[in-house]
């Protein structure tokens, strides 16, 4: 009974050890999920804002891990159109992602993807809600206001005489050659004429010399 009595204390040693190591194995994910957690955002979940800030905030528990592709932050309208500006930067704990400008009013989704320290990522998502429209419409563009007709016709430029063509020298030359010619038929013509009429004339003259009769010799004798 004694020898008993004296075992029975390390049983239960072991056992309150193996109980605690049991504790903190459970307990290691506990404390590395924590430095994990997303503290505070700007916007904050849930929260409404009057228009679209130019940018969003996400504060956390620990110092995160930055690298390419460590940081991740998506924001889309109501429409789900992307409202993020460029990519997020991290300083420390703290993530800022820029957004546009101009934004409609609704609600906002948010999720976000980061790296903590102790290598581990974690992810999470939010929405807050933009209650005035900060979207500019584009200007119109308005039509020229049709000129008023003052009833007077334009005036018209008084046309210019075409030129007037330079005979060729063949046109030129042409009707005085043909008044020459004819010219020179006239003339010969009346040539032709005059001495035909005066070859008739002395024919005639001759001819009436030559009917006159001879004295006979009867007349001589006398």
């Amino acid at each position: 009974m004694k020898t008993a009595a004296r075992r029975f204390p390390p049983l239960l040693i072991a056992l309150a050890a193996t109980l605690l190591a049991a504790f903190l194995v459970m307990l290691a994910p506990l404390s590395a999920s924590a430095h994990d957690a997303l503290l505070a955002s700007s916007p904050e979940a849930d929260g409404t804002v009057e228009t679209l800030p130019g940018e969003l905030t996400l504060t956390f528990s620990n110092k995160l891990i930055d690298g390419a592709g460590a940081t991740e932050v998506v924001v889309t309208d109501a429409a789900g159109t992307t409202v993020a500006d460029g990519p997020a930067t991290v300083n420390g704990a703290i993530v800022t992602q820029p957004l546009a400008e101009q934004g409609e009013a609704g609600v906002y989704h948010v999720v976000w993807k980061v790296v903590s320290s102790d290598g581990h990522p974690t992810s999470g998502e939010f929405s807050f809600t933009v209650s005035t429209s900060t979207v500019v419409a584009p200007p119109e563009t308005s039509s020229p206001a049709p000129t008023e007709e003052t009833g007077t016709t334009p005036e018209t430029t008084a046309a210019s005489p075409a030129p007037t063509e330079a005979p060729a020298e063949g046109d030129a030359v042409g009707p005085w050659l043909l008044a020459i010619v004819g010219g020179l038929v006239v003339v010969g013509v009346v040539v032709v004429f005059f001495s035909r009429r005066g070859n008739r004339g002395a024919g005639r003259a001759q001819g009436s010399d030559d009917a006159s009769p001879e004295p006979s010799d009867d007349l001589t004798a006398r």
